[in-house]
């Protein structure tokens, strides 16, 4: 509900507003810093060499192709595939085999032997140790180059019906975790009457299974998501083996034992808990479920961080504490949010002073969101072109937006809640009376039924009955004015929070902008004709001082094979430009091939030059360049060509 402090009426509520408004405004006064400040990072696993290397010409076939990553990466069958001239598999197809010493990270595959001259084509996916598919692709040349025809698969891995369900159990899992906790957290902190409450316990409970049932999904799709792609492998019991030796598997398996200890809790909080009548034992009770369920909702968060964005990148040992605490406010707000909307529809039992107390929750929560939202902005982020020029900065923004139109929907809401009241005492007289009129007459009926069919009567009374006090209990709750309007702003507010939590998942799955960074604005330049040369030119600003200037590309022939390579950076005064590190990348995503990188070499005053650059097939090839002109400003920019 509301972001704001609980109060006795509405007159009060420009205080907790303008605390939320000051909150606000330090956070983007931090958030603006952070991000001035940040330096490149990377938080998914890239590729950092090869033997035979890109680019390569070897005089004679070798046995074997290795890959060297950044960090742990986990692999499938397929992961690494070596294509001949004609697109045909030169690899044995045995699958990758880990080569790695100490703390370089090593996979390689066979070769057939007798290879013929030409160049070849190395294709690789697998999964970062974030949890998230990587791609790529490079070339080496046998003998000499040569003009090569690849036709990859255009789905990745990750992809497919496979990926498909996997991320609806992602979705669904997370929705589970904020229900499960948010609705326990509601019924301890807010409203513990709601203990006995059977709207509540079923809200929970399905919280409980949802989480589990995705949990369970994912853990059997991980084989397939993270290799074949085939839902038959699901049951593949030595690919779910290697799946647990892995950092998601194992943190799937730890969900799932915790959701036992989660299934007591839930039993005893609408079990022994509900019909606890003495208040001195029930507050025992609660404290004891209050410390042993923040325990369980602690673990399961973490099984979140230890095996996403959290678990690797820069500063993962603060990281890691900051994901759960941002994970666990967001259920407390959303998850409660859910709860009160349940309470507000399903029963006439809760009070005011419940609604005020999450309202108390909620601004809590907001509160820690911030905090730890600002943090997990800089390190994922890290600059402003980052935040407006990436898919990641970009569905933050709207994350943020999100927020910000969840927090006036609660100004609403927080008025309603000023002028709430209790049912009103004469509605529910009313309600009683019309319950007992009725059941006079039913039983002066029952009195006029032969014996023989009484029973039969009986039954019809219950039914009657378990009717009239239905249409009481909801007359009862639409006897208050402003409990209904109240009710249509929590809606509201449950609509936002369930696109906000899709939006949240989302950039769970979403590789980080720190490592995709682009220039906002770039456009695609013109092809020049198929076979010539290519020139193109792309003007950038890093951002900070000196950090404007041109990029100049010059590649001749233009077409299939060998290629040289041609970079010449002007600054905004058109002179030749020095600056720390030049960095090129070029990826055809019609086949799934790259990013192929390019190191060029430096020659004079503005001036790179890279020679024997392979481009393995014709097509509309997208080309990175990352330009870095201090210790903290960097960027990349792109334009696509048509090549061959």
């Amino acid at each position: 509900m509301s972001a704001t402090a609980p109060c006795a009426g509405p007159s009060p509520i420009r205080r907790p507003l303008a605390a939320a408004a000051l909150l606000a405004t330090l956070a983007c006064l931090v958030f603006g810093l952070l991000l001035a400040g940040a330096g490149p990072a990377s938080a998914h696993a890239a590729l950092t060499g090869s033997d035979p290397a890109d680019g390569a010409v070897v005089d004679t076939a070798p046995q074997q192709v290795t890959l060297s990553f950044s960090e742990a990466i986990a692999v499938g069958d397929d992961s690494i595939r070596v294509l001949d001239p004609s697109g045909k598999r030169a690899d044995t197809e045995a699958g990758p085999e880990e080569l790695s010493e100490g703390s370089t990270v090593r996979y390689g595959v066979s070769l057939h032997s007798g290879l013929p001259d030409g160049t070849y084509t190395v294709a690789w996916q697998a999964i970062s140790a974030d949890s998230h598919p990587i791609s790529g692709a490079f070339t080496f040349s046998i003998g000499a180059p040569s003009e090569t025809t690849v036709a990859l698969p255009s789905e990745g891995a990750g992809g497919g019906p496979v990926g498909f369900l996997y991320d609806i159990a992602r979705y669904t899992a997370y929705g589970g975790f904020a229900v499960l906790v948010g609705g326990s957290a509601f019924v301890l902190v807010c409203w513990r009457g709601g203990a006995a409450s059977l709207p509540m316990q079923r809200l929970v409970v399905r919280g409980w299974l949802a989480l589990t049932g995705a949990t369970l999904v994912m853990l059997l799709l991980r084989y397939p998501y993270t290799g074949s792609g085939k839902f038959a492998d699901a049951f593949d019991l030595a690919g779910l083996q290697s799946v647990l030796d892995t950092k998601p598997g194992a943190a799937l398996v730890s969900r799932l034992l915790l959701l036992g200890a989660a299934a007591l809790f839930t039993a005893v909080l609408f079990g022994t808990y509900a019909r606890r009548e003495d208040e001195r034992e029930r507050k025992d009770l609660a404290f004891g479920l209050a410390v042993g369920g923040g325990v369980v909702a602690t673990g399961i968060a973490a099984t979140w961080s230890m095996s996403e964005h959290a678990s690797t990148g820069i500063q993962t040992n603060i990281a890691m504490p900051v994901d759960i605490l941002h994970l666990l406010a967001v259920a407390a707000w959303l998850g409660g949010l859910a709860s009160l909307l349940v309470a507000l529809y399903r029963t006439p039992d809760i009070g005011s002073a419940a609604v005020r107390r999450f309202s108390a929750v909620a601004f809590g929560s907001v509160a820690v969101l911030a905090a730890t939202g600002v943090y997990q902005s800089w390190r994922q982020v890290g600059s402003w072109t980052a935040l407006t020029g990436t898919r990641y900065g970009q569905l933050l923004i709207l994350k943020v937006a999100l927020i910000a139109l969840l927090l006036g929907v609660a100004w609403f809401s927080r008025r309603w809640t000023g002028r709430l009241t209790d049912p009103a005492a004469a509605a529910e007289a009313r309600g009683d009376a019309a319950g007992s009129d009725a059941a006079g007459e039913e039983a002066e009926e029952a009195d006029d039924v032969p014996d023989d069919v009484a029973p039969e009567r009986a039954a019809q009374l219950a039914r009657q009955r378990a009717a009239l006090t239905a249409t009481k209990k909801k007359r009862i709750r639409d006897a208050d004015p402003e409990r209904s309007g109240l009710r249509r702003s929590v809606l509201a507010e449950a609509a936002v929070a369930v696109v906000l939590l899709v939006v949240t998942t989302m950039l769970t799955s979403t590789e980080p902008g720190r490592t995709q960074e682009e220039a906002a604005g770039s456009s695609a330049a013109s092809a020049p004709a198929a076979g010539g040369p290519v020139n193109l030119s792309m003007p950038f600003d890093t951002g900070g001082r000196n950090g404007k200037g041109t990029v100049r590309i010059g590649i001749e022939p233009g077409r299939t094979g060998s290629n040289d390579l041609h970079v010449w950076i002007d600054g905004s005064d058109g002179e030749p430009m020095d600056v720390p590190e030049l960095k090129l990348a070029l990826t055809l995503e019609s086949k799934d091939i790259g990013p192929l990188p390019v190191v060029p070499d430096r020659l004079a005053e503005g001036h790179w030059s890279a020679s024997g650059v392979q481009i393995p097939m014709a097509g509309d090839w997208t080309i990175d360049v990352t330009v870095r002109t201090s210790d903290i400003d960097q960027v990349t920019i792109d334009k696509n060509t048509k090549i061959g």
